[in-house]
């Protein structure tokens, strides 16, 4: 099993990448292999709506990482995605990216990268913010059949530098729990499939307010 967690930080080995590497720790203790993906620092642009990802089964910019990421999501068991907080919300970079990485993800022949996968939010603050980020960063998972995984407070840490950041005890706590219900679901999914259980899929309704 394998889960991927996204630095959505400019900042590569930040507060962010603090965060996720407690969470990578513990689930590599529970026999969980996981990669830490930066987007990196280039511009990301936003999904503009072209839908030519209908057509090429990945989205048509290709000057980022998100082909990439998304081709390495095909394959990895769970997600967690991190990002600091930037005026009360997660990052442009990281809210261009899960745009068009979740977006253009269901139109190729594979299916979709994210659906009935576990995932996880992870929010870095100097001070606030946090509740806002976390919730934004959810929605990606909460439209596309992903059981949203927590721990025992929301998933955020605080702190200005990496070092001030292991020190908020509580918040570092709650990444290592976080990363033991990832485990812990991981491997119920597991068991699951070794006893032959599927998902049942409704015909999804689209409907429109205006007509």
């Amino acid at each position: 099993m394998k889960v991927l967690l996204l630095n959505g930080s400019p900042h590569k080995n930040g507060c962010t990448y603090t965060a996720l590497s407690e969470v990578a720790k513990v689930l590599n203790e529970n026999d969980i292999e996981t990669e830490i993906f930066w987007i990196g620092t280039k511009p990301i642009i936003s999904c503009n709506a072209c839908m030519k990802c209908t057509e090429k089964g990945e989205c048509t910019f290709d000057n980022d990482k998100v082909n990439e990421f998304v081709k390495k999501a095909y394959e990895a068991d769970g997600f967690v995605f991190g990002s600091p907080v930037h005026y009360a919300a997660a990052t442009g970079g990281i809210t261009s990216f899960l745009g068009r990485a979740f977006y253009s993800n269901g139109h190729g022949k594979g299916g979709e990268a994210f659906a009935f996968k576990p995932g996880a939010s992870v929010v870095s603050a100097r001070r606030g913010g946090n509740s806002a980020t976390y919730d934004q960063l959810n929605k990606f998972m909460g439209i596309s059949q992903m059981p949203i995984i927590t721990s025992y407070y929301w998933n955020m840490v605080h702190g200005n530098t990496p070092e001030e950041v292991m020190q908020d005890e509580e918040g570092i706590s709650t990444m290592r729990q976080l990363a033991r219900n990832m485990a812990y679901f991981l491997k119920c999914i597991e068991a699951g499939h070794e006893k032959g259980l599927e998902h049942e899929v409704e015909p999804k309704a689209r409907t429109n307010f205006i007509r």
